[in-house]
C-alpha cells in the first residue's frame, strides 16, 4: 500500500477504529520523542513533547504502529508502556 492509497492527497484525515488519524501524526510523534528523549531539552519542551506524545498514542495504537515496531530507547518504551 502506498501513502496516498491510505490517506489521498487532498484528504488530511481518516477515521480508523473510532480514532481520527490526522495526515503527520507519526512524523510529529518521532519529533517528540526526539525531544522527550533529549537530555539536552528544557524541562518545558520535555513537557509539551510528552503532553503531545500522549495525545497521538491512541492513534498510533490504531494503526498498530507498536505491534510491528518497537521503541529502542528503553525510558521511552517503558512511558509509552505506562500510558
Amino acid at each position: 500500500m502506498r501513502a496516498e492509497q491510505f490517506l489521498p492527497d487532498n484528504v488530511d484525515q481518516v477515521e480508523l477504529r473510532g480514532v481520527t488519524i490526522r495526515k503527520g501524526t507519526v512524523a510529529a510523534f518521532l519529533a517528540n520523542a526526539r525531544v522527550w528523549s533529549d537530555p539536552g531539552a528544557s524541562a518545558s519542551a520535555r513537557t509539551e513533547a510528552e503532553t503531545d506524545m500522549a495525545d497521538a498514542l491512541p492513534v498510533l495504537r490504531a494503526l498498530g504502529l507498536f505491534d510491528v515496531f518497537e521503541i529502542r530507547d528503553v525510558s521511552l518504551r517503558a512511558w509509552v508502556l505506562a500510558h
